[in-house]
């Protein structure tokens, strides 16, 4: 019976895979993830080169004892949550749609 299931759960998913629905979803997320990631990464290696190579930029005082290398620091944090927000506001309106249309499709064909 579990060999059965197995052979029938892997057709159900070879079949959705080549929908236009889940390459849609494919689409999706990888146009947002992609170039995110890689502003992500530009954006942390500009702090990471900054506080190595422009020292004196980094520890110009703001106010107090704010300097630039601060704000930079915690800009990293903000940056990261907003991203992580953005994403799922993203997720929840372009993805779980058709990600929970398939899982029904997917669960509908396995039932049967």
């Amino acid at each position: 019976m579990a060999e059965k299931v197995s052979a029938e759960a892997n057709a159900a998913y070879q079949r959705i895979h080549a929908t236009d629905e889940f390459a849609e979803l494919k689409r999706a997320y990888l146009g947002f993830v992609v170039p995110l990631t890689v502003a992500f990464l530009v954006w942390y290696l500009l702090f990471v080169l900054l506080s190595n190579y422009a020292q004196d930029f980094m520890a110009h005082q703001l106010f107090g004892n704010i300097n630039v290398a601060l704000v930079f620091g915690l800009l990293q944090f903000v940056t990261t949550f907003g991203i992580a927000i953005w994403y799922a506001r993203f997720a929840a309106r372009r993805m779980d749609p058709i990600a929970d249309s398939l899982r029904a499709e997917y669960e509908e064909e396995i039932e049967r």
